[in-house]
This record gives structure tokens, C-alpha cells and sequence, in this order.
């Protein structure tokens, strides 16, 4: 391999600049990449955050890439390994290499990045960044940007997008950046005839001090990859997935609105593109990331809306698909909120197979705040459980009234708008954040919620992860991560 060939120039270079082996070990960073393929380099990517934890700087840098070039030969020689045997250990991963043991490793970052670091006077806090992982390739042809008056939700979409292709046989590859363009695939693809197709929805923001960041991508993966496993799809691994949609972001952040309540809508897509008629899991898929500039959910103010009572469809049956954010999920419900929308109502309210429990409220998960507790939907595999839900657990601890996850029938619903007992309720979810529900009503009943106002726990749930999210409030919670 290169190993040979960067030590004989080692060798040959009397004094070597910080500059020429950075460039150096980045000729062999693109080499590895380009001859051990995605997945394995991935692997690698997981021994540097093992080691990066114990050392800051020492990858994260560009000239962190020279341990490409000085870790591996005097270890192999330590580990009494050759090279090409060192490497595939390597590239098995962090549990494979700590056989060679961490204090091994210690003796070797004591020995050849530290004094380099010291003796080219470098400063690793404010390293210049490794080049992605990922090849890029940009438009010739931008777009025009709309005004943000105009954006209204999912209507444009941003110069380029992130593309990965996965087969049995190779596993994951080809994963670029392109211009936004069409897709090509064959009228036989799986996802066209068995609804292989799944998806996420999370959001990048551009905060107060003009950061751009993501908000929890962690959790999206997460859910991502539960719903890949429900539908026989091989999931990107989180590095691939994380790395993508960090890029993807960074080369369009000028398609982050700065102003509050806008945002950079980002919609991660994992399809079945195998073209054949039989009845089974596609054995090739295509995961891409788009993005969308949003404005405000909420142009003229946030307001209850009105919520018509589902007593005929339901969104999902035990066993089904109803826990996973499959694209079949959403084409079932189509027809009742189209129907809800021709009475004179916004979204319906989901029923469980029973028709006699809650589940959701349109494509939200849903609160409903009484005078002695606040109660939310169990989620018990009929539920979708929502990025914003889980937040709102999270800050609901630290309220003076009992949060509950339990069944919820429509008839204490009712029950607690007659009495006056149920003060507020509200759906949550990616786009608007917090919807607030002023009405209910079905054939039977009609009632009003807090007169239809605001309440006021909505009101501060909203400020307090909004403000997380635009940075005017702390974030104790590591939600937000920079670009």
C-alpha cells in the first residue's frame, strides 16, 4: 500500500513542514477511502472518536491526518504485526484495535503527535478541518432565493442534495453531494409497487449569533433505523447518516432564514430501488437527504385550531406500521383530513382500532393538560414518537404538575372539557413545534377548550424549546449541535 512510499519520503525529507505532512497523510486519506470503500472507512471513523475522546485534536485537524502516516508502522513493529495485518485490524473497528491495547496507544500519541504538535508550534484548538469524508460536487447553475415571506412550508428546495446507494454485495457506497436534481430509477423499483420508502423530518436553525446548527439528528437516526428494521431495510450507519447531513447543510447553510421562526427543513429518505415484482425486502436501496427553507408555521401568530374526531378511519392497528415513519402511514391518512378540512376543521384526531382511546392528532403526537396531570398517549407500538414529544417529557419533569403516559379515552376528553378540568391541550411535531387545540367535535360533541386561547403551559413549552432551538435560551440538554 502507500505505507512504503510515505516513509521512504519521510526518510528522504530532512525536515518536514507541519504543511508537507499534512498533505501527506491527506493523499493517504483519500487513498484508503477510495480502495477499502464506504463501510469499512466508516469503521476507521469510529477508532478516531475513541481516541479523539482521550486526545481533542488529534483527527478532528487536518494535521491530526499525519497519524495515518506516523501511528501505524512503529505499531505494527510494537504489536509485532505487519502492516497490512495492523490495518485490518484497524479497519474491524475500535473493539479489534484496543487488543493492541490502550497504553500502547498512549506511548505512541506521547511519541509522535504530541511533540510534533509542540515542535511545529501548532495550535489545535483552532485546527484547520479535515476535508469530508464525502466526495462534493457543486452547481453551476444556483437557484434564486425566495423571500421568506413567501417560503411557506416545503414549497422550495435548496441547490444540492446527499446521496448513498447500498446492494448486498457492497454494502454502502457511492455516497456524495450533488446538485438537486431528479432521480432515476427503474419503473420496477420495490419502493414504486411495495411502498418500501421511509423517512425523517428534522430541522437546521440559524441562531441569534448567526451559528447555524442542527437540532437532535441523533434521535432521527435513532428512529430511522427502528422503522428500517420494521420494513427489511438496511439502515445507513449513524456516521454515514450524521456525516451526510452535516455536509449536505454546510455547503447550502445560506438556505438557513435568519429570521425567528424560520428554519432550514431537512427530509433524510430511505427507498427500495431493486427492480423486480416479487413479494420481498429490496436488496438495493437509495438513502437521500433533502432540503427545505421554512418560514414560520405560524405567519399571522400561533393560534388553537379546530379538530374534527375520527370515528371512522384510523391511522394504525397493533402490529402494523403506525410506530415507524413509513411514507404508507401518511397516504392512509389522506382521505379522513381531507374530509375534516371540507367540515371546517384543520386536522382529525386519531382513535386507536377500538375507536375509543386517543392515539395522535393529524401527523402530531398530542398533550392534553387536566388540573391534576398532564397526560400523553403511551406510546404501545400504534404511536409514532415524535423528536418534539420527547423533548417536551424532558421539560415537562421540571414542572409542578404529574406527567403521564397512559390510555386516554375520547370520553374523559370529553368528560374534562364539560367539567372545565381538561385547561389545555396541544399536538407537537417537526414543523409547527406546538399546535394548540381550541376545539374539539365530533357527530355527537362539540366543545371548546380554554376558551379557545392559548393556555399557558403551551405557551411556555413553546417558548422554552424554541428559544433552545434559536439559541435565546441555554441548552442544558446538548440538543443543538453546530455545524
Amino acid at each position: 500500500g502507500a505505507w512504503p512510499l510515505i516513509l521512504k519520503e519521510f526518510e528522504e525529507l530532512q525536515k518536514p513542514s507541519a504543511q508537507a505532512i499534512a498533505d501527506m497523510a491527506l493523499e493517504n486519506w483519500t487513498e484508503m477511502r477510495d480502495k477499502v470503500g464506504d463501510q469499512k472507512f466508516l469503521l476507521r471513523k469510529k477508532l478516531e472518536a475513541a481516541i479523539e475522546e482521550k486526545y481533542p485534536g488529534l483527527y478532528k485537524s487536518r494535521y491530526g491526518l499525519i497519524t495515518y502516516t506516523l501511528v501505524p508502522y512503529p505499531l505494527a513493529q510494537k504489536a509485532g504485526l505487519k502492516q497490512d495485518e495492523l490495518m485490518e485490524k484497524i479497519l474491524k473497528g475500535v473493539s479489534a484495535f484496543e487488543q493492541i491495547s490502550w497504553p500502547l496507544v498512549d506511548e505512541l500519541v506521547q511519541t509522535t503527535w504530541l511533540p510534533f504538535v509542540k515542535e511545529n508550534h501548532l495550535d489545535i484548538k483552532n485546527y484547520p478541518q479535515k476535508p469530508s469524508m464525502i466526495p462534493i460536487t457543486k452547481t453551476t447553475q444556483p437557484k434564486k432565493k425566495p423571500a421568506v415571506s413567501e417560503l411557506g412550508f416545503g414549497k422550495y428546495f435548496s441547490d444540492h442534495m446527499f446521496v448513498a446507494k447500498y446492494s448486498a454485495a457492497k454494502g454502502w457506497h457511492n455516497s456524495e453531494i450533488i446538485p438537486y436534481q431528479s432521480l432515476q430509477i427503474d419503473p420496477g423499483a420495490s419502493v414504486l409497487h411495495y411502498g418500501q420508502a421511509l423517512f425523517e423530518g428534522m430541522k437546521a436553525f440559524r441562531q441569534k449569533n448567526n451559528q447555524c446548527v442542527l437540532f437532535r439528528p441523533d434521535f432521527n437516526w435513532d428512529r430511522l433505523k427502528m422503522g428500517a428494521d420494521r420494513l427489511c431495510m438496511e439502515v445507513p450507519s449513524k456516521e454515514l447518516f450524521l456525516e451526510g447531513i452535516h455536509q449536505l447543510v454546510k455547503v447550502d447553510q445560506d438556505w438557513i432564514p435568519s429570521e425567528q421562526g424560520s428554519s432550514l427543513y431537512i427530509r433524510p429518505t430511505l427507498i427500495g430501488t431493486e427492480s423486480f415484482l416479487g413479494v420481498r425486502p429490496a436488496e438495493e436501496l437509495l438513502f437521500f437527504v433533502i432540503l427545505s427553507p421554512v418560514g414560520s408555521y405560524y405567519s399571522g401568530g400561533m393560534t388553537p385550531v379546530k379538530i374534527w374526531i375520527e370515528e371512522e378511519y384510523i391511522r394504525a392497528a397493533p402490529g402494523g406500521l403506525g410506530a415507524t415513519k413509513a411514507a404508507a402511514n401518511y397516504a392512509g391518512s389522506l382521505k379522513a383530513a381531507f374530509q375534516a378540512r371540507k367540515k371546517g376543521y384543520s386536522q382529525v384526531l386519531w382513535l386507536d382500532v377500538s375507536r375509543k382511546y386517543v392515539e395522535e392528532v393529524g401527523t402530531m403526537n398530542v398533550f392534553f393538560i387536566f388540573d391534576h396531570e398532564i397526560v400523553t398517549p403511551a406510546l404501545e407500538g400504534t404511536i409514532l414518537g415524535g423528536g418534539v414529544r420527547d423533548c417536551l417529557m424532558t421539560l415537562l419533569k421540571s414542572y409542578d404538575r404529574p406527567l403521564v403516559e397512559r390510555k386516554i379515552s375520547v370520553q374523559e376528553i370529553t368528560d374534562g372539557i364539560k367539567s372545565g378540568q381538561l385547561q389545555e391541550a396541544f399536538g407537537t411535531g417537526t414543523a409547527a413545534v406546538i399546535t394548540p387545540i381550541g376545539e374539539l367535535a365530533s357527530s355527537q360533541f362539540n366543545g371548546v377548550i380554554n376558551n379557545n386561547k392559548i393556555g399557558p403551559i403551551t405557551q411556555k413549552l413553546y417558548d422554552e424549546l424554541v428559544g433552545i432551538q434559536y439559541g435565546t435560551r441555554p441548552d442544558p440538554y446538548n440538543w443543538v449541535q453546530p455545524l
